[in-house]
């Protein structure tokens, strides 16, 4: 038996019955099962589970038009075995249709017996053609939503805010494998030495808009080369890049970050900041601000200290002591779906709702930290109006309001998401 399709199976069947996120399940197996996996199993296994979940709608979609058993009165593990092999025929050009068909019959024989014929009629009756099909689909919303696997209420958000070309692009590039982007570390090295390094060691990249951001290309697992280990560069999009760009801290200055774990924004400003001044990184669960303690560690910076905080209960001695304050508030992460296919699936139209108030919470507590002249970036991995320029304007003023005009928007910028980056929203916000 193929152990690579029976990890994927298993992993497929542990996110779809325990709402279990994907990453963290398949780090998990990797690691209980790393002695028995060599790289181009593990490499299939990461490919079935994140392609699976990116396309679960349209698989779905493609399984039923032959099954006369909808998807939801399926059993789990028939219910994936399908989606599993679906996923290998239409979207898997290296696999022959072959392949991927006995592989998951064989499979189905231990984990669903009475099925196996079944299973075996239904996929040897998709082809290629049934997504060009889809594609075809004359509805706009419909056909947004199945081609690109995205569910329609997400659609409908979008429509009442982007062009159908601005959608399309959403839709598209939240599907396609994330590029890995490092950002060099600027305390430790410059980027002439660290290519030279990267030469030496035959790892290609290619250079972005942003001086110290390169994406790499030819390796797999980042963050066991030497490089890493040295502090010579950290993981991190170039649009979360930008944040930090935007927020612009300078030496000596005193910088509160608020929402800090796992801290890529957090040890950017210290490079800008070239390590000098101060730098209070907080987060509500103690065991994520260690995330934030080992990367400046590892990073060689010293100007960052932690703190386990609540973000939306006033810190009474912070009033007043920030001259700039980056808050990357929580978020539906409509901007990442990328990384973290799952948020297509977990999210729900009424999150929305629950999530602004938190948002609108932290910022209202959060401006409080702020010296005269001080500077506030908002910022999310979201691209809603909803959750960004709506909710940023009418939280202003409202205090605005009440405080007689203290607060002022003087920049923002919205990213979709595209092949180099992934999808975000920020601005920032000046006390007069």
């Amino acid at each position: 038996m193929d152990i690579a399709r029976k990890t994927a199976l298993e992993i497929l069947y542990e996110i779809d019955t325990n709402n279990a996120y994907s990453n963290i399940i398949l780090n998990a197996y990797l690691n209980k099962n790393k002695e028995k996996l060599n790289n181009n199993d593990i490499n299939l296994i990461s490919e079935i589970i994140y392609g699976t979940i990116t396309w679960k709608l349209t698989i779905d979609v493609i399984i039923e038009k032959y099954s006369k058993i909808k998807i939801k009165k399926m059993s789990p593990w028939v219910k994936n075995l399908l989606r599993m092999g679906t996923y290998q025929i239409i979207f898997l050009d290296k696999i022959p249709k072959s392949a991927a068909v006995n592989e998951t019959v064989e499979l189905s024989k231990k984990y669903a017996h009475k099925s196996s014929s079944f299973i075996n009629a239904i996929l040897r009756k998709i082809e290629k053609k049934d997504y060009e099909e889809i594609t075809k689909i004359k509805d706009y919303k419909e056909r947004i939503s199945k081609m690109y696997s995205m569910p329609e209420w997400l659609i409908e958000e979008l429509m009442s805010e982007y062009t159908n070309d601005e959608i399309e692009q959403i839709a598209k590039y939240s599907n396609t494998k994330p590029k890995i982007t490092i950002r060099i570390n600027s305390i430790k090295t410059n980027k002439e030495e660290f290519i030279k390094k990267l030469q030496e060691r035959n790892i290609s990249y290619e250079e972005t808009s942003m001086p110290y951001f390169i994406h790499i290309k030819n390796v797999k697992n980042i963050s066991k080369i030497d490089l890493f280990e040295q502090g010579l560069f950290t993981v991190q999009d170039i649009g979360a890049g930008n944040i930090s760009k935007m927020l612009a801290p300078k030496s000596k200055e005193t910088v509160l970050d608020i929402c800090s774990a796992p801290g890529g924004k957090t040890t950017h400003m210290a490079e800008i900041m070239k390590n000098s001044g101060t730098i209070i990184a907080c987060d509500i669960y103690k065991h994520r601000l260690k995330l934030v303690e080992e990367n400046y560690k590892r990073l060689g910076i010293n100007i960052i200290e932690t703190k386990q905080m609540d973000a939306t209960i006033l810190e009474k001695e912070f009033i007043g002591k920030f001259d700039k304050i980056l808050l990357d508030v929580p978020c539906l992460g409509i901007g990442v779906m990328k990384r973290k296919p799952d948020i297509k699936w977990q999210r729900k139209k009424e999150d929305i709702e629950e999530i602004t108030q938190i948002q609108e919470k932290i910022l209202t507590t959060s401006l409080n930290y702020l010296k005269e002249n001080g500077e506030l970036v908002y910022s999310t991995c979201s691209i809603l109006k909803k959750e960004n320029e709506d909710l940023v304007n009418k939280t202003l003023n409202k205090i605005n309001e009440k405080q007689k005009l203290q607060f002022e928007l003087v920049e923002k910028k919205k990213i979709l998401p595209n092949e180099n980056t992934d999808g975000f929203f920020f601005c920032k916000i000046k006390k007069k």
